[in-house]
């Protein structure tokens, strides 16, 4: 009779992945958001693999956490053993014979940007499957499974991106309160992600709006976009999202007065070992200039 013995084990590869993450993001909240758990199960995962290795990895402090001697010394080996195994799937991926394609957005980028572009690539290309997620941050094309990402931020320079459209900012209004409006006693909408667009432009400007700050907020730019078109009062248009609403007449610029942010409408894509095959061209017909 065969026997099988008992094998030493390590601790689960999902307690190692927590440790890896908050090692590399100096949190454990901002792991947890990564990981798409809470950052006390980021804490229970790292104190399973602490008591396995019967070493202290973290410093936990009121004001955060830091790594130990010990935690800083293992850190970078497990990085590297992730962005390993990240890019095997991702090659484990690409074998596929269907074109899938990942894309991940800024919700507004989502809802204003990508729509008729994406009527324009599936018009050309009818055989491809898209997928869009919409995400307040920018993922890491070096671990996560997307194929290519749309934010607004601010140009890095690398290779991989692609600045589509600078980002300005000048306030819009429907057609109906263009004549009536008044910028300190017209309400002015908010979006909660770019909450400070309304003081920029202002004191960018030297332009009397009253209270930067009071007005209705939205949790999403495109919810802004549909009150400021129902006439509830004036917003702060990012250019690149907005200018086929003004083409068509459905908003109209209340200022020709204009504010560079110094970010961009930007497109990243992953590194080219890790691109499926075809994604330069989806690119290009998704960026394609000409489209609106």
């Amino acid at each position: 009779m065969s026997v099988l013995p008992n094998r030493p084990k390590g601790p689960p590869l999902n307690a190692l992945r927590a440790f890896e993450a908050a090692a590399r993001l100096q949190s454990f909240v901002a792991a947890g958001e990564e990981l798409g758990v809470t950052p006390g199960a980021v804490s229970q995962h790292i104190k399973t693999v602490e008591a396995w290795a019967q070493v202290t990895l973290f410093r936990r402090q009121a004001q955060g956490v830091s790594l130990t001697a010990e935690g800083r010394d293992v850190a970078k080996a497990f990085t590297r053993a992730f962005d390993a195994m990240a890019e095997a799937t991702q090659t484990l991926r690409n074998l596929s014979p269907t074109t899938e394609i990942h894309i991940a957005a800024l919700p507004s980028v989502a809802q204003l940007w990508l729509p008729p572009r994406l009527g324009h690539l599936r018009a050309l290309r009818p055989e491809l499957k898209i997928s869009v997620t919409a995400m307040e941050t920018p993922p890491s094309l070096t671990r996560d499974l997307f194929d290519l990402a749309l934010f607004i931020d601010t140009p890095t320079g690398v290779p991989e991106e692609r600045v589509l459209a600078e980002d300005v900012l000048f306030p819009v209004c429907a057609p109906t309160l263009i004549e009536a409006h008044a910028f300190t006693d017209t309400p002015l909408l908010h979006d909660q992600t770019w909450s400070e667009d309304w003081r920029l432009w202002s004191e960018a400007t030297g332009t009397d709006v009253g209270d930067p700050t009071m007005g209705p907020r939205y949790s999403l730019y495109g919810l802004a976009v549909e009150e400021a078109k129902s006439g509830a009062g004036l917003l702060m248009a990012h250019g690149c999202l907005i200018a086929p609403l003004i083409e068509t007449g459905t908003l109209c610029r209340v200022s020709e007065t204009e504010v560079v942010t110094g970010k961009a409408l930007v497109m990243t894509l992953p590194h080219t070992s890790r691109r499926r095959a075809g994604l330069v061209e989806i690119a290009d017909l998704l960026s394609d200039p000409l489209l609106r």
